[in-house]
């Protein structure tokens, strides 16, 4: 199968341009050199030459607190650009996957966020993810969108990198505990959508490792799996200061992820010990 993957360096776009290679796709990785997704006749033009089957999109603009002053350009990459994307599949019958956010939501459930519960984004970041998933759903007949969160892998920056940089330079490390989540590995979720393309079952999905902890927690065991003898203290959001706002519990259910591909994705902890395996 001919597979398209845009934003093909980022962290997300390596692992599923290497999972989809593994198992004999007939993969196109392009990145925004190739392919500007914002640009609408280019990507019409560039997806007829190339005639995929799938397209997984990873092209995103990533940067939560950025997005607080730059909503354009935010908007203009997740927003734009999965309506460009959108019209062309659309136009040539082309499936494709589209990653959003647990930040489309605002954290105000007690339990788990599910596939059709009302979503509220507090921050300019949510709500450009949010317009692209509206534009997906609206136009494009042949879709997966696929929520996911916190993520990290061996291809980019994350939360476990910033960590045990922080953990050479200080003994005690403040990390927010009033933040709950699902911490997700890359290689996992990039498996789970490749076998979720694979059943041809179209809709919304949630996949991101099993279990959910605070990033407090998520640091303590960062600390503890990598043998750091460094303190970390529970601070609050209001502590920490960031220009964007976060929801409180962005913890994500997965219904029907194993109804519809047959099982749901490694505890966090047992990700975070192969991402440190590999990384060693």
């Amino acid at each position: 199968m001919k597979v398209l993957i845009t934003g093909a360096k980022g962290m997300l776009g390596q692992d599923v341009a290497a999972d989809a290679r593994a198992r004999g796709h007939e993969v196109i990785a392009w990145d925004r050199e190739e392919l500007d997704i914002t640009a609408l006749d280019r990507v019409r033009q560039s997806l007829a030459e190339v005639g995929p089957r799938v397209i997984i999109n990873c092209a995103a603009y990533t940067n939560v607190d950025g997005a607080e002053k730059e909503e354009g350009a935010a908007l203009s990459v997740n927003a734009l650009g999965v309506r460009n994307l959108a019209l062309v599949c659309r136009e040539l019958e082309i499936a494709l996957v589209h990653f959003s956010t647990d930040y489309v939501f605002d954290g105000s459930k007690e339990g788990k966020c599910g596939i059709f519960d009302s979503t509220n984004p507090l921050n300019a970041y949510g709500r450009t993810k949010l317009c692209g998933e509206e534009y997906l759903r609206l136009i494009s007949p042949r879709y997966y969108l696929v929520r996911t969160s916190w993520l990290f892998g061996k291809g980019g920056n994350n939360f476990i990198e910033t960590m045990l940089r922080l953990a050479q330079e200080r003994s005690e490390l403040s990390v927010v505990s009033d933040q709950r989540g699902c911490p997700t590995f890359t290689e996992d979720l990039s498996r789970a959508v490749l076998d979720l393309i694979e059943t041809g079952a179209f809709g919304i999905y949630h996949i991101t490792n099993s279990g959910d902890t605070t990033w407090c927690d998520f640091a303590q065991e960062i600390m503890k799996e990598s043998g750091h003898q460094v303190s970390v203290r529970p601070i609050s959001t209001k502590e920490f200061g960031r220009p964007a706002a976060r929801p409180e519990n962005s913890v994500l259910d997965p219904f029907p992820l194993r109804e519809t591909v047959g099982y749901l994705l490694p505890d966090w902890r047992d990700a975070l010990r192969r991402y440190l395996k590999k990384r060693s």
